[in-house]
């Protein structure tokens, strides 16, 4: 308050004339004030009130009548800056996150989806064993010599696939899968500096708020883990110890659904959080507005289906991470009919919990390492998971439909979401089934792979619409309640001040 005394003082005979104005100038008002009065509600017919939010009935603090006053704004800063000195702190982060933020993280999100679309291309085309090596820096640009290309032709050549599967490879055909997986690694590295990179300038510039920040870190090292994945799952293809004699050469299925599954997680938190921001500046646009949505969404009627929605999210990613088992041990290739496996709707129980995949003399992981290793146990586990999904989907949007009371209270919105949710599903069906039945062409399977992480996100959109998170309704309360006032510190005062010195008081004397 110090730094401020010199100003008021300097102020002060200015601001006295604030408090008086003559029968001259009521009679014949000045263009200054005429002005003050055309903004309405400052004045009343016998004194002279500021333009002062906490005396304006429904003001608003962003209106432009609030900030015509310097007067007004410095007895609020003045007030405000006690408020400070008896020890309320404020963040340097804002309340909300900016827009361009949400873009890029959406941005971001399409980049990911893109990148899962091409690393599905990358397994089908066998190409992902093709680099022997890790090299995060020195790995980004391709062979640039025919010496280059001649050693890593000579690496490639010592690893199990070259010798049991391509054994009669040309270097132009090694050529093409290397190119393949070059721009898949190329394409993580992009995803890697374009999440950093943007993250650290918004967070230096406050562009995001305080939980946010710490997101976007958990992100960028989400993203770190993911790279770190992908080599641990190649490396699992290039050592003969890591899977059985004589069987295909390929990686480990486990580290295959471990790398797509930190990939979905990726995609999953930017496009949720990208959603948020968008929604909470949406909200806070009109607070009144969006307390009254939120309420509405935050009705009894409504409870089962958020739920539902929530469980269903799980679900398809559950069903998404069996997906992966069925590719890392080619199961599409066993059974292609459909609804039928053989005989019947599932291979015998011999074949499903066979001998063959248990490690203990006791047979005590007979169960699980079938789920998790036997081609046609995995097939019939995503085949139940799939239709689980489906059914689900269908029976949400039947919900939706004919309970009177849902159907009442769901927003316009949030039934267009079910529909596409809906719509989703059955592209995806089809496309599953279509991929089975034709032994898996490769943009069948890749259009399946797609089809996958685009129901997740038509489920996370839905989401978005229905969900009521506390954070997002803490801001709209806060926003109703600060209503009144704006949090300014000192130096708006000091530029008030300077407001006052250079232009004078509002209201002009005779």
């Amino acid at each position: 308050m110090a730094s401020i005394l010199p100003g008021i003082r300097r102020a002060a005979p200015k601001l006295s004339k604030d408090f008086f104005i003559c029968h001259r100038c009521r009679s014949t008002p000045s263009p200054t004030l005429r002005k003050a009065q055309a903004l309405g509600n400052g004045f009343r017919s016998n004194n002279i009130r500021f333009f002062n939010t906490a005396t304006v009935p429904g003001a608003n603090p962003n209106a432009a009548f609030n900030k015509a006053s310097p007067l007004a704004s410095l007895s609020q800063n003045i007030a405000q800056a006690g408020a400070k000195e008896h020890g309320v702190k404020q963040s340097s982060f804002p309340a909300t996150s900016s827009k361009s933020v949400a873009y890029w993280l959406l941005g971001s999100a399409a980049s990911v989806f893109g990148i899962v679309v091409f690393g599905g291309l990358t397994r089908l085309t066998e190409s992902g064993l093709s680099i022997t090596e890790w090299k995060p820096v020195t790995g980004s640009l391709p062979p640039m010599s025919a010496a280059d290309w001649e050693s890593e032709f000579t690496k490639y050549r010592a690893s199990p696939e070259f010798k049991l599967l391509n054994p009669h490879m040309t270097l132009e055909e090694f050529k093409k899968i290397y190119f393949m997986e070059w721009g898949h690694r190329l394409w993580g590295r992009f995803v890697g500096l374009s999440f950093v990179l943007p993250a650290i300038y918004f967070v230096a510039r406050r562009k995001v708020s305080k939980s946010m920040a710490l997101k976007l870190f958990g992100i960028s090292g989400l993203i770190g883990v993911q790279g770190a994945l992908g080599w641990w799952m190649v490396k699992s293809g290039l050592k003969d110890d890591l899977f059985a004699p004589g069987s295909h050469p390929r990686v480990s299925q486990y580290r295959l659904t471990a790398h797509l599954g930190a990939a979905f997680l990726c995609y999953t938190a930017m496009l949720w959080n990208g959603l948020s921001i968008l929604r909470d500046n949406r909200l806070l646009s009109n607070p009144a507005r969006g307390l009254e949505k939120l309420t509405q969404l935050s009705s009894p009627q409504l409870s089962f289906f958020r739920k539902s929605v929530a469980g269903l999210a799980l679900l398809v990613f559950i069903t998404a991470m069996s997906g992966g088992l069925v590719a890392g041990l080619d199961a599409g290739l066993i059974y292609n009919e459909f609804p039928r496996m053989g005989k019947g709707f599932a291979p015998p129980k011999s074949e499903l919990f066979d001998k063959f995949y248990s490690r203990k003399e006791d047979g005590s992981d007979i169960w699980w390492r079938n789920m998790l290793e036997n081609p046609s146990t995995v097939q019939l586990d995503h085949r139940i998971l799939a239709t689980t999904t489906f059914t689900v989907i269908l029976s949400l949007w039947a919900y939706t439909r004919y309970s009177s009371k849902v159907r009442a209270a769901l927003p316009k919105a949030a039934r267009k979401g079910m529909m596409g949710v809906v719509h989703l599903v059955l592209m995806q069906a089809a496309l599953g089934i279509s991929t089975l039945i034709y032994l898996v062409p490769i943009p069948l399977a890749a259009a399946h792979q797609a089809g996958s992480i685009a129901l997740l996100s038509g489920v996370l959109v839905l989401g978005s619409r229905v969900w009521v998170p506390r954070s997002s309704l803490r801001l709209v309360q806060n926003s109703l309640k600060q209503a009144s006032r704006a949090p300014v510190g000192p130096k708006a005062m000091r530029a008030d001040l300077k407001a006052l010195q250079r232009n004078g008081p509002i209201v002009g004397s005779s």
